[in-house]
């Protein structure tokens, strides 16, 4: 396919994302970029988050694991449903009755200043490290299929991107964001539902024995009881409880959506349809990931692809011109959810947890304005990430963000179960040191873990054993409150 056509499809649908933000954002100020003004719909919420949770890290890499784990990602995937329940019948009560902004303004409630800052700053290096892995991915493969034909330097292509980006988000926020998100989730659903079809046409097979054939190459294999495996079953699916709670409810990203829903019964809604919907979505993505590596074998390349490569191999090289359109569409809808979003909810967060924007002497005015430097700036700290993963040229960002995960969010959830969960208080000053100590101590573990626990390898359980160092430490630093 013409590297013209793409960039003319990229132009086109870029376009209709500034429509959308035109419209949306008329009149917008600092409340509708913030949280929408609590009047999103929960179905378009619901919808939308599709397309945000899966990102290009799903769209890629979770087919291109497929080959060497199975279908074992589905134990994560059973572990988050779980966890998206507690964030839907726990947290999201919490977060209407305090009419919370920023959802780590509870800290500040609960605890004070010092662990308000400490659980921010965590998020912040947390969602700009997630965020930027899964840009890179997306990014990288424009790059090498399309762009390094006509000798575009990759910075120029990451900078461009996140300039458009800019252009759609600079004023209206998460209003803007709840119907971009919607075209997004749309245009990567179809991607992976035709791509399915043409492997499907291309072998001659339904449906049912594209199934069959993946069960007789052994890639359904969903259960993996092999204690010593990263991939064990149990680990699996505590890990994927806790990142769920973790990278969504403790997500201001994630949140800050959630909670522009008007209602709390309707954001409640919105999770619970959402968690349904993206069981039967990531089945399809492993779905495709059997299917990619099978038409593989009926169709080798000198240079057979592997991981995260897989996918746009088989679309852009060996499917029908069609497929390879329809794949550069899901992968720009994926790209942009990944990007968008997070922009928007760091800008919102550093705004009102480090900046404390709220404050009533600032004027409408001042407020926008430092909101839009933020803005800004957030942009360029992305860029700056990005150009840093190109040059680790790291393999499989799935995992990469997965372990960054685990490392940040262990803080964040001791945190706030503490607070949810007992009437303690902190000693303030020691919070950071706490929270810092414990990532560094639960790296150690992992890495040594084979010599420490004979033989035992350690995987995602990692942000388990995160979070119940950290809970130690915090009940060490603290003490019961008289009421």
């Amino acid at each position: 396919m013409s590297s013209v056509i793409i960039l003319s499809i990229v132009a086109i649908y870029f376009a209709a994302l500034l429509v959308i933000a035109w419209v949306t954002s008329r009149g917008a100020g600092n409340s509708h970029f913030f949280i929408g003004q609590r009047d999103s719909r929960w179905y378009l919420v619901a919808y939308g988050m599709i397309g945000t949770s899966l990102s290009g890290v799903t769209f890629m890499s979770v087919p291109g694991k497929v080959h060497a784990d199975h279908f074992f990602y589905f134990q994560l995937i059973a572990g988050n449903f779980v966890g998206y329940m507690i964030v839907a019948f726990v947290l999201l009560p919490l977060y209407y009755r305090l009419h919370l902004t920023s959802i780590y303004s509870y800290l500040g409630e609960r605890f004070g200043r010092v662990s308000h800052r400490t659980g921010t700053s965590f998020f912040l290096l947390s969602r700009t490290l997630g965020a930027s892995a899964r840009i890179y991915l997306v990014l990288n493969v424009l790059q090498v299929f399309i762009l390094n034909q006509w000798g575009v330097p990759f910075v120029v292509t990451a900078g461009v991107i996140l300039v458009m980006i800019l252009l759609y988000t600079f004023q209206g926020g998460v209003k803007t964001i709840v119907w971009t998100d919607t075209l997004q989730t749309t245009f990567m659903l179809l991607a992976l539902v035709m791509t399915i079809w043409y492997i499907c046409d291309g072998l001659g097979l339904s449906a049912g024995a594209l199934m069959g054939r993946l069960s007789a190459r052994g890639d359904i294999q969903v259960i993996n009881t092999d204690w010593r495996s990263p991939s064990f079953f149990i680990k699996q699916v505590l890990s994927g409880i806790f990142i769920s709670v973790a990278m969504m409810g403790l997500d201001q990203e994630m949140m800050q959506k959630n909670i522009s829903v008007k209602t709390l019964g309707d954001a409640q809604k919105n999770m619970v349809v959402f968690s349904v919907i993206l069981i039967a979505v990531n089945l399809l993505f492993l779905t495709l990931g059997g299917a990619l590596y099978l038409y593989l074998d009926n169709h080798p390349l000198p240079d057979m692809p592997m991981g995260d490569a897989v996918f746009p191999t088989v679309a852009l090289r060996l499917l029908p011109p069609v497929a390879g359109l329809l794949f550069i569409l899901g992968l720009i809808s994926a790209l942009f959810p990944s990007a968008d979003g997070a922009i928007t909810a760091l800008t919102s967060s550093f705004c009102i947890d480090i900046l404390d924007l709220n404050n009533q002497s600032r004027t409408e005015d001042q407020k926008t304005l430092t909101r839009k430097t933020v803005h800004l700036s957030v942009a360029v700290v992305f860029l700056v990430c990005i150009l840093v993963f190109k040059w680790i040229d790291t393999k499989s960002v799935i995992d990469v963000i997965l372990k960054i995960a685990g490392y940040t969010y262990g803080p964040l959830v001791a945190l706030f179960g503490l607070g949810l969960y007992s009437r303690r208080r902190l000693t303030e000053k020691w919070v950071p040191v706490v929270c810092i100590a414990s990532p560094m101590i639960t790296f150690i573990v992992d890495k040594y873990s084979k010599e420490i626990f004979g033989g035992y390898q350690m995987g995602f359980e990692s942000a388990f054993v995160n979070v119940v160092i950290t809970l130690l430490g915090l009940l060490l630093i603290s003490k019961k409150e008289s009421k």
